[in-house]
């Protein structure tokens, strides 16, 4: 008999985990707690390590991507304290050079992928008991209440940072989440901000507080509002609009006031604190976790989507390779992996100054060593990443 395995979550971890899980002779099953499948989402960068990924689970070639033609780095743009807009270095300049998605894009190439496989909506796990040879799971319908107890060989927590199968399992949230006195808010424009091309991307980096506008190829920018705050309590009360005007107020620039009135327009926006989750081990028994719920690296490190579909298409590639020993596959797993997620981990410090300066000199520092990286890049030819080329994805406009 196959084996079977509950994965819940249905985004990009998941579904990444679930068409590993199928290549390596499982059946997955799918639960999520929202009652369909979300779509469009925030900009997303998606790097080497990611593109590799899709290859390996077979979606590069339903993968949308959206960077914005080049034009010798004109495209995009900085503004400073006086209002003046400067060509800048922008997210995609990146080492690697990634490439350009929105959640949904993304999403939607894994959701075709897999076709076939059964998924619940309005479900989650209210207990998760691991007993002799498989662990039984009491699932439970959002809609009617009604409370269901289940077997499965393996269960994979792919539900996001406040994952509910890592508090069942291994403990509260607290335990695992680092705190970054941050928050952060991302959702799409209806339009560009006035006298900037469709696809430009601006930046307006101040000390504790950020505004950035990820252009787009062929889709309205998306916006992301990030400021640092010692009270992430207080951050939650009240009306996050009037909560973002206030902390922007005082920043006087038609970027800001076009993105805060966008705002209120947005049909849907995240918001929300930012954390790295810092686990010791992402499985016990029959339990794994993946994604944000294992290793959560956050927003500023850029490497969310990346990682989630490498963790997903490692983690069957490991069940392929120890077909009857699901202890091995799991340690293999996370032995190939870790180093990965610590790295970027730890380097996720340094670009949360790049993305919003802890003070003005950070600010002034930020300034003068992205202007230098600039000026050198501009002197000689790009070169390869390690000297290998990531594969390809279709539709990519760079």
């Amino acid at each position: 008999m196959r084996k079977r395995a509950l994965v819940v979550g249905l985004g990009i971890a998941g579904m990444s985990a679930a068409i590993g899980l199928r290549r390596a002779g499982w059946t997955p099953v799918i639960v999520e707690r929202a009652p369909e499948r979300r779509t469009g989402g925030y900009f997303v960068g998606l790097f080497p390590e990611g593109r590799r990924a899709a290859v390996d689970l077979g979606i590069a070639g339903h993968l949308h991507t959206r960077n914005p033609e080049r034009a010798a780095g004109a495209d995009s743009w900085s503004v400073d304290r006086r209002g003046r807009r400067r060509p800048a270095l922008g997210f995609l300049d990146q080492p690697g050079e990634p490439a350009a998605v929105l959640r949904g894009d993304i999403e939607a190439a894994l959701w075709q992928r897999i076709a076939g496989v059964e998924v619940r909506f309005g479900t989650t796990p209210v207990e998760i008991t691991e007993g002799t040879g498989g662990v039984r799971v009491l699932l439970e319908n959002a809609g009617t209440g009604k409370q269901y107890r289940e077997s499965f060989d393996l269960v994979v927590g792919a539900d996001g940072m406040r994952s509910s199968v890592r508090r069942i399992v291994f403990g509260p949230d607290e335990d695992y989440l680092t705190m970054w006195n941050a928050m952060i808010c991302a959702f799409q424009l209806k339009e560009q901000v006035p006298s900037y091309e469709a696809s430009d991307s601006i930046i307006i980096a101040r000390a504790k507080r950020a505004v950035c506008v990820f252009g787009l190829a062929d889709h309205a920018p998306t916006a992301l509002l990030t400021y640092r705050t010692s009270d992430i309590q207080e951050q939650f009360s009240g009306s996050r609009v009037q909560r973002l005007r206030s902390v922007f107020s005082g920043m006087d620039d038609p970027v800001a006031r076009h993105v805060l009135d966008s705002l209120e327009e947005a049909p849907e926006h995240l918001f929300d604190s930012v954390h790295q989750v810092k686990m010791p081990r992402w499985s016990t028994g029959r339990v794994v976790l993946v994604g944000d719920a294992a290793w959560c690296m956050n927003l500023y490190s850029g490497m969310g989507a990346t990682s989630s579909l490498r963790g997903g298409a490692a983690l069957g590639a490991a069940l392929q390779e120890h077909p009857e020993d699901l202890d091995a596959a799991l340690d293999a797993w996370e032995a190939g992996l870790r180093p990965f997620i610590t790295r970027h981990q730890r380097t996720a410090r340094l670009k949360q100054q790049m993305f919003v300066p802890s003070s003005r000199r950070a600010e002034a520092l930020r300034s003068v060593l992205l202007g230098l990286v600039r000026r050198i890049r501009g002197r000689r030819p790009a070169t390869k990443v390690g000297g290998r080329q990531a594969p390809a994805l279709s539709g990519t406009s760079t």
